[in-house]
């Protein structure tokens, strides 16, 4: 017997009304779209048997049993992680130009990955959805002081490693000038793109072919990605789409979407890092049309 079928639909309405909202907060909090997906179905199955008269205000309702469904979900996820083949990089999203990259790049998600699950929620709330110290108590049930120390403790870690933001206008320039460089083979020049401190990471979960390790060096790096352009597909597509708040280039081989690779740059505008996605798992819910 189905909900839907047999209770009026404001409990619906009232979900969907916030879903955009839950879904940002569970996506940051995880990095997966999947997990995200799994947890506010859980969250609307909680939500649709809870006494409704009772609850002064949804919203609050939703992102408490949305975040506290996440710290569960986080607790397993780092086990699975640990025997994750290669890397595990946060999975990409599509987004728009109006969207803040500072809260949703693929370097911010992986720094909040250094995060314990407490710190993670605590800061996501607090410092990107804007919610008071009184609000995260009452969301992670715990003291006023010791959410505000656990942001605190977030906020120094992301502050420490998290370069000043890149004009977006440079990163869509530097993109393409890296993407000629790779195609074209000249060595010096992308090099010259990159810190020297550069590092480049890629996830595929064993499931395509691709560096198990963290590559580190210009010179190192540069040779990686030229070798990687010389041995792609013959008749692949190269895209430049909106992703995680960024342009990012997208690779299609037979009409499906093959690779995700994003760029993040120092204060200086070199590459400091390279971000490429190559597990089928964690990109076929990108829904761009070619």
């Amino acid at each position: 017997m189905g909900y839907d079928d047999h209770m009026a639909p404001e409990p619906v309405s009232a979900f969907e009304a916030h879903r955009g909202l839950l879904h940002a907060i569970a996506y940051r909090m995880l990095g997966s779209v999947a997990d995200a997906e799994d947890v506010l179905q859980e969250a609307r199955i909680r939500w649709l048997a809870a006494p409704h008269a009772e609850i002064a205000t949804p919203r609050a309702y939703l992102v408490t049993v949305v975040s506290r469904l996440c710290l569960d979900v986080l607790g397993s996820a780092r086990a699975r992680r640990e025997a994750y083949v290669g890397e595990w990089l946060p999975e990409p999203i599509a987004t728009t130009p109006t969207v803040d990259p500072g809260s949703v790049s693929i370097a911010f998600m992986v720094l909040l990955e250094r995060l314990s699950p407490s710190e993670r929620a605590a800061f996501l709330l607090a410092d990107v959805f804007d919610y008071s110290f009184a609000e995260v108590a009452a969301v992670l049930g715990k003291s006023e002081d010791a959410c505000r120390q656990l942001a605190a403790r977030a906020r120094r870690h992301v502050k420490e490693a998290r370069p000043r933001a890149v004009a977006r206008a440079h990163h869509a320039r530097t993109l393409a000038a890296f993407v000629a460089a790779c195609g074209s083979g000249d060595l010096g020049a992308l090099e010259r793109m990159l810190a020297a401190d550069v590092v480049a990471h890629s996830d595929s979960g064993g499931r395509a072919r691709a560096a198990r390790n963290p590559v580190r060096g210009a010179e190192r790096v540069a040779r990686l990605m030229i070798g990687l352009a010389r041995k792609g597909v013959a008749g692949a597509s190269l895209e430049v789409r909106e992703l995680n708040g960024l342009p990012a280039l997208v690779i299609r081989e037979r009409g499906a979407i093959t690779t995700v690779l994003m760029l993040d740059l120092d204060a200086d505008g070199t590459i400091g890092a390279l971000y490429t996605h190559r597990n089928p798992d964690k990109l076929r819910h990108l829904d761009l049309t070619p």
